[in-house]
């Protein structure tokens, strides 16, 4: 998440204007009044400071002209703070990381129904080490794909592997800690766990890509998953199959029950805000705070440290105040904190919000994993591969949709921003002034939006307060 907007920028973006603008011919005095830039760097603050290496005057934001006889011409002026040129390029950035970041949810979304299937009927122990291996020849393809074209294809494998060691993972908790309460307690911590590696993740990536490279933070992960292989097949031994005494209820039948449905769509509407953050907060922080390339991963700390602690902590208290009431309460904090997010004016700002985000989805997440196999045990029969399989697809759904939903209003907003512009330029300042207010607007209506369906969809939460049997219902 921190690694892919600043390497797309620095491969593509400066890497073309580095071969290009050498060859650029020294622009006329005429042409100073109107530079070529402007229109970009107003984006950001525009406070002039030296760059040495460069003599070009034509390039300062203000527009004046030369500098005073006798001395050397005036160099450029960069954006403070080190803030990124090319807006109209960050803008074609969102579209292509959105649609980066949810090749993952597509694939897995796809995949998760068949997985389902195949663990019913021999077992979980070979598709968890099957997940493994594909997420280790993803992880190594990461770290040498220097294209857009081999970046989207490791992120499409990425999301099959996580498919089959999802699915797998959570099926095995439930078929192996069959009290309610232990069970819940179990899915905490195993959510825990993604809430870890998460926790390390964003941060540890984005510190090792500014101070030592692209490929580094991939490797170390490389070779820790070997080590995860090495303990599966010590512990797991993946070559049994140990199919579910139980037989499977048909996926049509468990997406026919509304209890089931009500708990996958807490799942997927509580996830649906990270799914937007993910690919659209470091960019909008690079374009309104001008931050630094370690503070893309930061940024998501809060939210990771607060997951943590609300998985471990609602694992346990989930089931004593009601996991219904729970989730309602975590998807209204849910609500709350994205509505927070674009209040944000630097990254101290983003702290508050983010924190309150990574727990409230960790009271769903904690509450909703267990219900999933709770019903299917009051309701159907107990076999949990088919289940898990739907709660790891409204998952993926939470995060397609939320790309997708991003990637659909920023489309509505290019034409918006034209018909502004338009607007703007004859009766106001220019068209640089339309682009700053659409582009000011983008973000924080994707978080509004999202933010209140969470708060909206709270309220169905009441349903699984006390779900009837499949004797009851007869």
């Amino acid at each position: 998440v921190p690694i892919i907007p600043t390497f797309l920028y620095t491969t593509e973006y400066e890497g073309a204007n580095s071969t290009v603008s050498p060859a650029r011919p020294e622009p006329a005095p005429a042409a100073l009044a109107a530079p070529p830039l402007s229109s970009v760097l107003s984006y950001f603050d525009n406070t002039s400071v030296p760059v040495w290496g460069s003599t070009s005057a034509a390039e300062l934001p203000n527009g004046t002209g030369s500098s005073p006889p006798g001395h050397p011409p005036s160099t450029p002026a960069t954006p403070a703070r080190g803030c990124l040129r090319g807006g109209e390029f960050l803008a074609r950035e969102n579209t292509r990381v959105g649609l980066l970041f949810a090749s993952k949810a597509l694939l897995q979304l796809l995949v998760n129904p068949c997985v389902g299937l195949l663990t019913n009927r021999i077992g979980y122990h070979i598709p968890m080490f099957v997940g493994f291996t594909i997420l280790f020849f993803s992880t190594v393809m990461f770290a040498f794909s220097g294209t857009y074209t081999l970046l989207f294809i490791a992120r499409a494998l990425q999301g099959v592997g996580s498919s089959f060691s999802s699915v797998a993972g959570l099926g095995l908790l439930a078929s192996v800690y069959r009290d309610d309460a232990e069970r819940g307690s179990a899915m905490g911590i195993a959510l825990g766990g993604l809430a870890l590696g998460v926790l390390i993740g964003a941060p540890f990536g984005s510190v090792m890509y500014e101070f030592v490279g692209k490929g580094s933070p991939f490797l170390v992960l490389a070779f820790l998953a070997l080590l995860d292989g090495a303990l599966q097949l010590c512990i797991l031994q993946p070559s049994r199959i140990s199919p579910e005494s139980a037989e499977a209820t048909p996926l049509c039948t468990l997406l026919r029950d509304p209890y089931i449905l009500v708990a996958a769509g807490a799942l997927c509407f509580s996830n649906m805000g990270v799914a937007m953050l993910e690919p659209t907060l470091p960019i909008w922080m690079l374009q309104t705070m001008c931050s630094p390339q370690w503070q893309l991963g930061m940024a998501f700390l809060p939210a990771s440290i607060s997951y943590l602690i609300g998985t471990n902590l609602f694992g346990i208290l989930a089931n004593r105040m009601g996991r219904w009431l729970c989730s309602m309460v975590g998807m209204a904090v849910v609500g709350i904190s994205l509505l927070c997010v674009p209040l944000a004016t630097n990254i101290y700002g983003l702290i508050g919000p983010n924190a309150g985000l990574g727990f409230a989805i960790g009271m769903v997440d904690s509450s909703m994993m267990p219900i999933m196999s709770y019903l299917v045990d009051l309701r159907h029969s107990s076999s949990y591969g088919t289940v898990y399989a739907i709660a790891d697809v409204a998952l993926c759904m939470g995060f397609a949709i939320g790309r997708a939903a991003f990637l659909e209003l920023w489309g509505c907003l290019t034409l918006l921003r034209g018909v502004l512009s338009l607007f703007l330029t004859l009766e106001f300042a220019g068209p640089s002034t339309g682009g700053v207010m659409v582009r000011a607007l983008g973000f924080p209506w994707l978080m509004v939006t999202v933010g209140v369906l969470n708060v909206a969809y709270a309220p169905l939460c009441w349903l699984l307060r006390s779900p009837p049997a499949a004797e009851e219902k007869m």
